[in-house]
């Protein structure tokens, strides 16, 4: 067991699709304020209280690394539920593998029923990345499956993380792959409140700049549609309730999370922030700023390969690299976005990207 932690950075409303600030650090949570609260039967015995009282004022004392040595089935599952209790922090529990992963998610589901237990994997049923053979100018598209629930998940736990204290995310180590950078995602956001004003076609477009798609045929995650003065939304990290925005005029008379797949209304809500339909979400701004730096880089390799004497791989490298240009002008997102994350979050050559850890509170706990 160790303690992590790493800076979580926010940003306010007013940075929505303009140039992101990356030195907010706080704000008000939503559902901020509840306190863990462990719903079993059991109770510590054996060397578990002992290890709990240690391991827990290692903790409080400020001790980043310890360990809690332990053969399969002694309990130390129940030890670390019995410290997330004791010093109410939030933690991450990094698992070797999906199935190990899966396994101490339904636990923590069930030690902490009313808190915020995500699961964080990765999200490929399968990948086949791109490749690309010189000789033969054979170029293998990459070609990948993603599994929407996981997605689902994904979403749920990051946004988990920016909106309550009580947050257990159960993670594979693909947590440590890039995603897209704190500062942006938690800026791409919609603060609604019923009986405020919005213009509606602002709140489309600013759906539309989050990744959304709209479709008033087919309503799926990720999705929003129109029917006269109501706009509907199925949020990126929720599988089975969606939001009802009924408008008067400019006014949100009201906001109601209803089934999806009934209509069925399941509450009134006063207020709603929805999150990007991505990772990846890019403000437009920063977007420009990004091709510019991707295109100066093009030159640079451009130059090197016709230097070499390797046309091929120049013509290959201009046509795809300036197709993806295109696509992140005209619909601000690329398949293979995540080539280009460090132009999207302003690194610098040899940081590490982004990753779940950026979206990690200070004084959370890190068990591996």
């Amino acid at each position: 067991m160790s303690y992590a932690h790493s800076d979580k950075r926010e940003i306010s409303k007013e940075a929505f699709l303009s140039n992101p600030a990356p030195d907010v650090r706080t704000r008000e949570k939503m559902e901020g304020g509840r306190a863990f609260e462990l719903v079993t039967e059991f109770e510590p015995a054996g060397d578990q209280p002992t290890a709990i009282a240690e391991l827990s004022e290692g903790l409080r004392s400020g001790e980043r690394d310890q360990v809690l040595l332990g053969a399969t089935g002694t309990g130390k599952t129940f030890t670390m539920a019995k410290m997330i209790e004791e010093t109410q922090r939030p933690a991450i529990i990094l698992a070797p593998n999906k199935t190990l992963a899966a396994q101490l998610y339904g636990e923590f589901k069930g030690f902490f029923p009313n808190n915020a237990v995500e699961y964080f994997v990765s999200y490929y049923d399968y990948y086949q990345p791109e490749a690309y053979v010189a000789r033969s100018d054979t170029f293998i598209e990459k070609e990948s499956q993603i599994n929407e629930q996981i997605d689902r998940m994904r979403h749920s736990a990051t946004r988990a993380l920016l909106e309550r204290d009580d947050v257990i995310i159960v993670a594979s180590v693909s947590c440590i792959y890039g995603i897209g950078s704190v500062e942006t995602y938690g800026a791409m956001t919609q603060d609604l409140h019923a009986g405020q004003e919005y213009d509606q076609r602002k709140v489309m477009a600013d759906l539309i700049a989050q990744a959304y798609k709209r479709n008033d045929q087919a309503f799926t995650r990720g999705a929003f549609r129109v029917r006269g003065d109501t706009v509907e939304v199925f949020p990126s990290h929720l599988d089975d309730r969606a939001w009802r925005l009924s408008l008067f005029g400019d006014e949100i008379e009201s906001i109601t999370e209803f089934d999806p797949l009934t209509g069925q209304k399941t509450a009134e809500l006063e207020h709603v922030k929805i999150y990007a339909n991505s990772h990846y979400v890019t403000p437009k701004p920063t977007l420009d700023q990004a091709v510019k730096r991707i295109k100066h880089e093009l030159t640079i390799r451009l130059d090197e390969f016709h230097a070499a004497g390797r046309v091929l791989e120049a013509q290959r490298l201009e046509q795809r690299t300036l197709f993806d240009i295109e696509m992140i002008n005209e619909i601000g997102y690329c398949s293979g976005i995540e080539n280009y994350s460090r132009y999207l979050s302003g690194r610098a050559a040899g940081e590490p990207p982004p990753c779940l850890f950026d979206y990690i509170p200070k004084d959370a706990i890190l068990f591996i």
